[in-house]
């Protein structure tokens, strides 16, 4: 299994804030703004794509850690970015920064940690338990 990526390895990705990435339609609130686990998975689908192109297709990735703080809120409709930069490459074990902003600044920031699998031999364990 080769890793080709390095510390420093970035991607950054946008979207726009919809009504099912709302804090009432994630079932953490009851506002409509983007909420906290949306934007975690937006920072978690950042880190994996970034991953995946340092990997041969028969690996991928599973998030095994997620320290955000979620700083600031965002309307329905606005315009997210995403930066996800690879700080460490520790065996299997991949460490990214993801840093989140919105149209008028950062919304939020924090650690996501990745764990490189052989995609067949983990879901073969699964079939077992």
């Amino acid at each position: 299994m080769d890793i080709n990526l390095d510390a420093g390895d970035k991607l950054e990705l946008e979207k726009t804030v919809e009504s099912t990435d709302s804090a009432k339609s994630c079932g953490s609130g009851l506002l409509e703004v983007f909420a906290t686990p949306a934007m975690i998975a937006f920072m978690e689908n950042t880190a994996m794509k970034l991953a995946d192109k340092g990997l041969d297709p028969h690996h991928g990735t599973v998030g095994t850690f997620v320290g955000v703080s979620h700083t600031r809120p965002t309307t329905i409709g606005m315009k997210v970015k995403c930066c996800a930069e690879l700080m460490e490459v520790d065996k299997r074990k991949l460490v990214f920064k993801v840093t989140a902003w919105d149209e008028e600044g950062e919304i939020g920031t924090g650690t996501h940690e990745r764990f490189v699998i052989n995609n067949e031999k983990f879901m073969e364990k699964l079939v077992t338990k």
